[in-house]
């Protein structure tokens, strides 16, 4: 099988321990290296599911050789890209970091908002569209990166993915983000780092790597019987494309920007993105020197097959299969460019995934979809004859009811009043589960209440919307994706958290919880440094 350079998971599962905080190395001294992976949308589900399945060193290594945490959630609700990515290395939730959602309205002038948007910058050597994501400006706390610059002016921060947000936002201010371009199947930073590319980038783009899997079929690793716990292929809630083998680029004359944006959803394209970090790791020199550094790669294929067919789908079991090949192949090519005692490896997710509401509907569970349209407009409809004729909500901002606020005032309507009554609409919804309203999330008021801790925690005022909501289990908004995440239920708050590297992290298991905003603080411990000054997480325990 081609080598499939990529990257790699997770953990799971539980024996409870002692905690301890992380021991000192065992040969003294700093990892050359901290490598952090982050899978795009994996559920911790996933990777226990199917552990008999893994290859003997990819996630095995974790496993049998790592610590691996097995409750390891995100602590608050709305559970998207760009705030996961924001949270693992600054240690910190939407509440302090700024990045409510992936975007938002700006509260003032009504303006979408990208979270690692910033027009002042551009890509370099790509078009720059109007939201595309070019520098961290949004970002309100510091990351990990940004204190290991700080502490050793000559250490590297190098982030690298698939999509903007997820190299932006965990480079915090002080790395330099990577990120693959659809226009033309190579990667690309922006002028908000440097003005042009390093040789070495110059050099990997030059070969034009991507256009090597123009053609290729994606197949499946294993025999049909080893499929037989996920959902067949094909399901009539699919998005097309569920089935495999899939040739990539099939109907295409040569690579294009059409080939370059099917590549995503593939397991090549984590190759790819492997394939673009070695490039980083040998062009920048990282782990060869006394001045430690980081590289962040985070893959992001298994979000978009998810989203298109479901973590219970077969397609999205081999590509997870797939990612523990690429893992393996990953770590033998670290032990030799760094020396296996010489790097730490923190293994994570941005976010889970929900069984898609036809799946639980199928197995007799309750679930459906909220339309975001339909629901303003009975609350339009309800506060029109309450308060008179007029468009009260304006829309949704990261799954929150925009008020008019000017019409408000003209009509001096009281803002707790109509809050309550447009509360009142979304409660009747089927598929809400609770609403709370800016006067409460401001003043914490209602802690306790349900969920509105983990609510409040993605809740930043001078970006949020007036309505928090949040949706029933099972239930999601929209009907773009065949299935999506955002809620603070399990199956999206509950993502993989593993740790390796000999010298400084002891091997086990721990079933104690713990929360993704753990990782930046150990991290830092493990590297001598203090954790990011927002940071609300604590040292891992330890086995």
């Amino acid at each position: 099988m081609k080598k499939i350079i990529f990257i790699a998971l997770f953990f799971l599962a539980g024996c409870a321990v002692v905690p301890t905080q992380p021991p000192a190395p065992v040969y003294g001294g700093k990892p050359r290296l901290v490598v952090v992976l982050v899978v795009d949308g994996l559920p911790q589900r996933q990777v226990v599911d199917y552990r008999d399945q893994l290859a003997p060193d990819g996630f095995e290594r974790f496993f049998s050789r790592g610590a691996w945490f097995t409750d390891a959630h995100y602590g608050y609700a709305n559970t998207q890209t760009g705030p996961g990515h924001a949270t693992i290395l600054t240690g910190a939730y939407p509440h302090r970091t700024g990045i409510i959602a992936n975007e938002w309205r700006n509260p003032a002038t009504g303006e979408a908002e990208y979270c690692a948007g910033d027009t002042s910058a551009t890509y370099i050597g790509h078009k720059t569209n109007k939201l595309d994501g070019t520098s961290p400006k949004n970002l309100m706390a510091e990351s990990l990166g940004d204190v290991l610059k700080r502490v050793n002016p000559d250490s590297k921060v190098i982030a690298i993915s698939g999509k903007d947000r997820g190299a932006i936002l965990p480079a915090g201010k002080s790395g330099v983000a990577y990120m693959y371009q659809a226009q033309t199947g190579q990667f690309a930073s922006t002028t908000w780092y440097m003005k042009e590319h390093p040789q070495w980038v110059q050099d990997f783009n030059a070969k034009k790597p991507a256009d090597a899997f123009f053609g290729m079929e994606w197949k499946a690793l294993l025999i049909e019987s080893a499929y037989a716990r996920s959902v067949p292929d094909d399901r009539k809630w699919y998005k097309p494309g569920g089935k495999l083998p899939k040739k990539i680029g099939a109907g295409m004359d040569k690579p294009g920007p059409a080939f370059y944006g099917a590549l995503i959803p593939t397991p090549f394209s984590d190759e790819l993105t492997l394939s673009f970090a070695r490039a980083a790791i040998a062009g920048e020199g990282l782990g060869k020197d006394a001045a430690p550094d980081i590289l962040i790669v985070s893959l992001s294929g298994h979000d978009y097959i998810n989203h298109a067919y479901g973590a219970e789908s077969r397609i999205s079991h081999d590509h997870f299969l797939y990612l523990d090949r690429a893992l393996q192949e990953f770590f033998s090519d670290l032990d030799v460019a760094i020396g296996r005692e010489g790097y730490v490896v923190a293994f994570t997710a941005d976010h889970g995934f929900m069984p898609a509401p036809e799946y639980n509907q199928s197995l007799g569970r309750d679930g459906g979809r909220i339309d975001s349209a339909q629901t303003l407009a009975r609350i339009n409809a309800a506060l029109g004859k309450k308060l008179g004729e007029g468009q009260w909500a304006t829309g949704w901002s990261a799954q929150a009811v925009v008020l008019n606020h000017k019409l408000i005032a003209e009509r001096k309507v009281s803002v707790a009043d109509l809050s309550e009554e447009a509360r009142k609409v979304l409660m009747a919804e089927p598929g809400v589960e609770a609403v709370y309203t800016r006067a409460e999330l401001d003043s914490g008021s209602r802690k306790g209440a349900p969920i509105f801790d983990q609510m409040s925690k993605s809740w930043y005022s001078a970006r949020s919307a007036d309505l928090q909501v949040s949706p029933k289990p099972g239930w999601m908004f929209g009907s773009g994706n065949m299935t999506t995440h955002a809620s603070p239920h399990p199956y999206d708050t509950n993502v993989p958290i593993l740790l390796y590297g000999p010298s400084w992290v002891t091997a086990g298991r721990v079933d104690k919880r713990v929360e993704v905003s753990d990782i930046a603080p150990t991290l830092a411990a493990i590297l001598g440094i203090p954790a990011p000054a927002q940071a609300e997480g604590k040292r891992l325990p330890l086995p």
